[in-house]
């Protein structure tokens, strides 16, 4: 069940539904109020996983079969690729994703490391494509079409990667890919395939609607979450008294991890190190916090901007493209003092 007093709803079928920034507390996210991304209609459960394609031992496995098997569990931040298309200017098309489509579990599932071995790939196979059971006709392909989107093989025999069938030490919500789902830590949301219900062995990459036409920036897939530090307090727009102000968030990114979150309290002419909280998993989300001194000032106009251990930084400005994805520049909160 969903919190809906948490969560703003962008669409109620397909399902699409975000958290209140401000609403964002603690390392863990309740399943209630995690981010929901579905493209169409939630199906009924498959009953059965099955692995074939470029392999030499095709296999079936049930929910059952995959719990007897040995587990592992990790706290993974998943973002969605169009959180922060809201505020591109000219306006992208898509879902209108303020900044809270993220939000951080506990997975628990198999490798898929496990599986694909036990399935023996072929010498040939180079992807792996992952096929969920929920279909739908997106508006401008005018025919149905199963999700799916697909990993390099070597990308896909990650310890890292799991098929998950537990979501903090509960199965699977219905509206999180009940009975089992994929979940690739460092990449956009759309990497892992919800209701999975088929994986397939390639010997060549895949060229689906939601892999060429779709979550892509100038031609090319997406894949690593680009970095951003979040400010969960206060809200936008909020009122204090003139006394300290103490600013809260958190901050994640795909392919390393987070070495530096900097603050600004006067629209970026000045910026300051926010103390980081500790690194509670190597794919999961960190807290900051910084106090501000508001001075004689009435306003401030707070940023929050992100630099990983690699040296990737966060932009200050939009980096616009055509459908919107990966906007993750610092984004100004407002508060008034006084």
């Amino acid at each position: 069940m969903t919190d809906s007093d948490a969560l703003v709803f962008l669409s109620r079928e397909p399902l699409n539904a975000e958290l209140r920034p401000e609403r964002i507390r603690g390392a863990i996210t309740p399943p209630g109020q995690h981010y929901i991304r579905d493209h169409f209609a939630i199906p009924s459960p498959p009953a059965h996983l099955a692995i074939g394609g470029l392999v030499a031992n095709p296999l079936r496995f049930s929910v059952d079969d995959l719990r007897a098997l040995p587990s592992r569990s990790l706290l993974v931040t998943l973002e969605c690729a169009g959180n922060g298309r809201a505020y591109l200017e000219p306006p992208a098309p898509g879902e209108q994703w303020h900044l809270g489509a993220v939000g951080t579990a506990e997975w628990t599932g198999v490798p898929l490391r496990v599986l694909l071995e036990r399935v023996k790939p072929q010498r040939e196979a180079i992807e792996v494509l992952f096929t969920g059971a929920d279909r739908g006709v997106p508006k401008d392909l005018g025919r149905e079409i199963m999700f799916e989107r697909s990993l390099p093989i070597a990308d896909a025999m990650s310890d890292d990667v799991l098929v998950a069938y537990a979501m903090n030490g509960a199965p699977l919500r219905p509206e999180h890919g009940a009975p089992l789902r994929l979940v690739v830590p460092g990449w956009y949301g759309v990497a892992s395939v919800k209701w999975l219900d088929r994986i397939r062995l390639m010997d060549r990459p895949f060229d689906g609607f939601f892999q060429k036409d779709r979550y892509v920036i100038d031609g090319e897939p997406l894949r690593s979450i680009a970095p951003r530090a979040l400010i969960t307090e206060p809200a936008d727009g909020a009122s204090q008294p003139r006394r300290p102000l103490v600013v809260r968030g958190k901050a994640w990114t795909g392919r390393s991890r987070i070495d530096l979150v900097e603050v600004s309290s006067d629209s970026g002419y000045s910026w300051h190190p926010a103390s980081l909280g500790p690194e509670v998993s190597p794919h999961a989300w960190r807290d900051w916090t910084i106090t501000i001194e508001p001075g004689e000032r009435s306003e401030l106009s707070i940023l929050a901007f992100a630099t990983t251990a690699e040296g990737e930084q966060q932009p200050t400005k939009q980096v616009w493209n055509k459908l919107g994805y990966a906007n993750n520049a610092a984004r100004p909160m407002r508060v008034i003092i006084g």
